[in-house]
């Protein structure tokens, strides 16, 4: 391998044509090789990678993207960060994408449609090679800037049936009526359904939960506990005060999170109120600490990580422009029952 070129002194940027000097191969095969192509021999590969890292070299992502139209990331909207549901789909979405070559470009869109369609216009001006979009409620300027954009999309959380579409999630609804199924099971009538930030996700659990009681002759709007704040430990708790003292009293609550069910227990613990002899207490998701509380919280296990890998694994599928074997990955629920309950 000959001496590193010296690099122009107007930027002092390593370029592939350095890396292609210093290894003794042309750029085309340095691109192929870094890409990880196949028909780059071992032995050239090798060879570039060495002198890559010798030179410090790092890639110039926007360069890639004007070559090849598209760029080496996957943009992905999520709702919120301060939820431990999307960090664990977000890890794994990156544990997939990151062997296959490709960055993970994250925008926040705190529930927001607009926030949303302001996030995917920035993203799409990046060129990414995919997209991977929580939920199936985009606006309409939304839904009309992925079909426009060409670049393939996945929907993570929830499944559609529409034609084109491509999902992998569960029934929010279909999680929901199982667990007041197993409230009813346990003999609760009156069940309160409590929650909080009323996202379209939080809003069809709450319809399952509304059938199932409807089913059973046990519909009541006065059950129906409804707060647009975000959802947190503390809201939980107040939202658990309020609760207990309803009339009628209630005697099961069905938390539309984790973090409402734990601040409700804990507020529980501090009032003095016996779960489950006097009311039974539930949640969604399965977020850490819920086994951890005093009692136990019955919840629904979510299965998040195997989301962000399946939709990860559909969307390296599609961007390869592989049709993958279904359109449509329902991954189910567990009911996770524990002495809340």
């Amino acid at each position: 391998m000959s001496h590193p070129p010296s690099r122009p002194r107007s930027t002092g940027r390593v370029t592939l044509s350095d890396v292609a000097q210093l290894a003794g191969v042309s750029p085309i095969t340095v691109s192929r090789a870094l890409r990880g192509e196949r028909a780059v021999a071992p032995e050239l590969a090798a060879r570039v990678k060495q002198a890559a890292q010798r030179l410090g070299y790092v890639p110039d992502p926007a360069a890639r993207a004007l070559a090849s139209r598209h760029g080496s990331h996957v943009a992905v909207l999520i709702p919120m960060l301060s939820n431990a549901l999307f960090v664990d789909l977000l890890e794994a979405v990156q544990r997939c994408m990151r062997p296959a070559g490709f960055q993970t470009l994250i925008g926040v869109t705190h529930y927001d449609p607009a926030e949303e369609e302001q996030l995917l216009r920035e993203q799409l001006q990046h060129r990414p090679a995919g997209l991977l979009v929580t939920g199936l409620d985009q606006s309409e300027a939304t839904r009309a800037l992925i079909a426009g954009s060409g670049v393939p999309c996945v929907h993570l959380m929830e499944v559609s049936d529409a034609p084109g579409s491509h999902s992998v999630g569960l029934s929010q609804a279909q999680a929901a009526a199982a667990l007041t199924r197993h409230l009813l099971d346990r003999g609760h009538r009156r069940i309160a359904f409590a929650a909080a930030q009323l996202d379209p996700r939080t809003l069809r659990r709450m319809q399952g939960w509304r059938d199932e009681m409807a089913a059973h002759g046990l519909g009541d709007p006065r059950l129906e506990w409804l707060n647009p704040a975000a959802s947190s430990l503390a809201v939980g708790g107040l939202m658990f005060e309020q609760i207990i003292c309803q009339q009628p009293p209630v005697d099961a609550i069905f938390f539309c999170n984790d973090d409402l069910a734990q601040g409700a227990l804990l507020a529980a613990l501090r009032l003095g109120v016996e779960v489950p002899a006097r009311v039974a207490i539930a949640g969604f998701n399965d977020l850490t600490g819920s086994d951890q509380m005093l009692p136990p919280l019955t919840t629904v296990r979510t299965p998040r990580s195997e989301v962000g890998t399946q939709a990860a694994r559909m969307l390296l599928a599609l961007m390869r422009g592989e049709a993958p074997a279904s359109p449509r990955i329902d991954l189910g629920f567990e009911v996770v029952v524990r002495g809340s309950t």
